[in-house]
């Protein structure tokens, strides 16, 4: 357990970190592996100007980019907040195995990062969507994606 706390603490100190900085707001994260950090991060939006920067994607960027490979299986990440639909759907296809949080959504609302709407915005069919999604060119991508499922050279991801 001391080791748990011992890199959520370094999330909240890059959290902090970052804050100071002015890059962002209160999120840090790290990723662990074997009880070793292999990635960390902290919000970045406002530094970068880059509305994906937040301290959990930096933090899966940082440690593929470490381990040169797409996949974090077998990786634990600690972060100050609980993660945004965009962070949790990024968890997932990095295939991270647990998640360790500080504080939970509703605590982010009251900041002023309310994620209920993007929540209740993925739970619609595409048609009835704030941002309009309609297909297009579907013949022409359809050939594209037949061509990736041919290809016995691809990397599986």
């Amino acid at each position: 357990m001391a080791r748990r706390e011992a890199f959520m603490r370094r999330a909240i100190d890059l959290a902090r970190q970052g804050m100071e900085a002015g890059d962002g707001g209160p999120f840090g994260a790290v990723i662990v592996k074997g009880g070793k950090v292999v990635g960390e991060g902290w919000n970045r939006v406002v530094g970068t100007n880059d509305p994906t920067a937040h301290g959990e994607m930096v933090a899966i960027r940082d440690a593929c980019g470490r381990a040169r490979a797409p996949s974090l299986e077998g990786c634990d990440l600690y972060t100050t907040g609980e993660p945004c639909p965009m962070c949790l759907a990024a968890i997932n296809w990095a295939r991270l195995t647990r998640v360790f949080y500080g504080f939970g959504t509703a605590d982010a609302a009251k900041a002023g990062f309310d994620d209920q709407a993007i929540y209740e915005e993925v739970a619609k069919p595409a048609s009835k969507r704030k941002i309009p999604c309609a297909e297009l060119l579907r013949e022409e991508a359809l050939r594209v994606l037949e061509a990736y499922m041919a290809d016995p050279g691809k990397v599986r991801y």
